[in-house]
């Protein structure tokens, strides 16, 4: 019997390939994955028609299929009405309070990456296998990419760490605001903190004084859980599907260190205590991958380590901050790092995450239906090949205005809080 064969470049290898990556991509392990929801039951009827995941997750992803490259997905935020009530027969027409709420737009382009194949390779092995091999490469590459691109946008800012394991560039590159798709914010004032002593400090021009010894213990989460808990403008707890306690005891926030960050924690003398704390939560019930590895959980906050890379500041480097003066505003200005910090010391900034903190929007690749497509180039008289895939899509942090308590109108990153230390290297 002929075996069917798909020749390079068909229609059916883009839609079959395209489909068959944009499902690699999703599932795979990494980052931005752990931290996004399923997606919503069929009662959920609106969010099912945008194909967007449950909003108790710190990532939301919407594969809204209409979209086409270049084109924008609006997300809308409502403020919590508050007020005194009317008692009594007191007359009520006309003295409804005004919803408040904002708007924010996302930008979806495309990404394309190509991995050449050809060779002598490609005189030994059929396109078939050779499609194996890039598949291969390119779901491991847009997961990676996706990991960083979100970690970022939810920092607001790039850092200096480089390696060969980064592929988003630094900031000052031409093509690092192309690649980011939308603009990174720096972090709200409301949502920077920096460590300070036993404690932190609000807003970034901490960031000017910091010292080698403003490191990471579990009294700051003890401070963080309070916060939590009293601010204002607070996170909505992350609920994860199969946790049993997710209603009765929702996680306040998911807290990822870097590696440097880690270590320091680990020399409480509690850490064992929130290592078995975590597992006694995992025993409840969940599978999650957040519980997997490593985690710990201190005072209803769950631990983790980032995946290697680190937002990292050296001595002297220059951050975005947002300052008191311009928190309504949402001004950005330029900030140093301590010039006098001890040598051998730099920053590195951890996350808090609760549910919506950040949007990953993808649209419709108009060649393969997907979000992904999948292209095939052959050359040198159809010996080598060159397979391309492009991702249709964006990512950028939530941010919306939210009422202050006072009557003044914030820009408040929904999700995320953004958190400096010392570190030694």
């Amino acid at each position: 019997m002929a075996q069917t064969t798909v020749p390079a470049g068909s229609p059916l290898s883009r839609k079959v390939f395209g489909a068959a990556l944009f499902a690699k991509v999703v599932v795979a392990s990494s980052f931005i994955k752990a931290l996004t929801g399923d997606a919503p039951k069929q009662s959920d009827a609106e969010a099912k028609l945008k194909g967007q995941t449950v909003p108790d997750m710190p990532v939301v992803r919407v594969t809204d299929l209409s979209k086409s490259a270049g084109d924008t997905v609006s997300v809308d935020a409502f403020d919590t009405n508050n007020g005194k009530p009317l008692m009594g027969d007191r007359n009520a027409e006309g003295r409804g309070q005004k919803l408040s709420s904002s708007s924010q737009d996302i930008t979806i382009n495309n990404t394309t990456y190509v991995v050449d194949v050809g060779g002598k390779m490609s005189q030994q092995r059929t396109v078939h296998s050779l499609r194996g091999l890039a598949m291969a490469q390119l779901a491991g590459y847009f997961p990676r990419l996706n990991s960083q691109q979100a970690m970022v946008h939810l920092a607001g800012g790039r850092g200096s760490q480089t390696g060969k394991d980064w592929i988003v560039p630094l900031a000052a590159d031409a093509d690092f605001a192309d690649i980011m798709i939308n603009p990174v914010k720096a972090p709200s004032y409301n949502r920077h903190l920096v460590v300070n002593g036993t404690s932190f400090t609000e807003g970034g021009l901490q960031l000017g004084s910091i010292v080698s010894t403003d490191l990471w213990t579990l009294a700051h989460v003890d401070d963080l859980a309070v916060r939590l808990s009293d601010h204002n403008m607070g996170l909505q707890p992350v609920k994860l599907g199969d946790d049993p306690a997710a209603d009765d005891d929702p996680i306040k926030g998911v807290l990822f260190l870097s590696e440097r960050q880690w270590s320091q924690i680990k020399t409480s003398s509690s850490y064992q205590t929130a290592v078995q704390t975590a597992w006694a939560r995992k025993s409840y019930g969940t599978k999650h991958p957040l519980f997997s590895g490593e985690p710990i959980m201190w005072n209803g906050i769950l631990i983790r380590k980032l995946p290697k890379f680190a937002i990292r500041m050296a001595i002297s480097e220059n951050t975005n901050i947002i300052t008191a003066a311009n928190r309504y505003t949402g001004t950005e200005s330029v900030q140093a790092v301590n010039g006098s910090l001890s040598a051998g010391y730099a920053v590195e900034r951890s996350l808090l995450l609760g549910a919506q903190a950040l949007a990953s929007v993808f649209g419709r690749n108009q060649s393969s239906e997907t979000g992904f497509s999948w292209l095939e180039n052959m050359y040198n008289f159809d010996r080598n090949m060159e397979v391309a895939g492009e991702a249709m899509g964006g990512m950028a942090k939530l941010r919306f205005n939210f009422d202050d308590g006072a009557g003044n109108l914030e820009p408040t990153d929904h999700g995320v809080f953004a958190i400096d230390s010392a570190v030694k290297l």
